[in-house]
């Protein structure tokens, strides 16, 4: 069993990676953006479309780092940790698929969108990205915590 200094030492390697810090700074950006823009959900006046294709850029590049990037790290390191590891990667990765193609949907109907366009269903798109968001998260962290308790 690690000692908890081990286990603080441990943790701070792993969140020195330039990868995965750099990934977790744009996952914060992207929380922000989307409280900004559904912070205007109960206002008559809807976001402007700069704000709105900012977000998608984010969106997108925050879940394509996590699929090239962070995920493959961690499928390096889960191979290290053993078959729990693999096992949890399994189940999970699935999952994050499934939250990646509701992001797919929401980046292509409302990236590069333009001033006066309808955005009549905003709300409901924003809700249920945001349900895929937190979903998203919660993986990743079980991901995260997996490794950092076993690297």
């Amino acid at each position: 069993m690690m000692s908890q200094s081990n286990v603080m030492k441990k943790t701070e390697d792993f969140q020195k990676s330039e990868v995965i810090r750099s990934w977790l700074q744009e996952r914060n950006q992207l929380i922000i953006l989307y409280c900004k823009l559904t912070g205007k959900r109960n206002q008559t006046e809807l976001p402007d479309s700069e704000q709105i294709n900012l977000f998608c850029d984010i969106l997108i590049d925050y879940v394509s780092a996590g699929h090239f990037e962070v995920y493959q790290s961690l499928v390096k390191a889960c191979e290290k940790n053993g078959n729990d590891s693999i096992f949890l990667l399994e189940k999970l990765y699935p999952q994050l698929n499934s939250t990646t193609d509701i992001v797919v949907r929401f980046n292509d109907k409302y990236s590069n969108i333009e001033k006066d366009s309808s955005l009549k269903n905003l709300d409901n798109d924003l809700s249920q990205l945001g349900e895929a968001i937190a979903k998203r998260i919660d993986l990743e962290d079980l991901l995260i915590e997996n490794l950092k308790s076993k690297h």
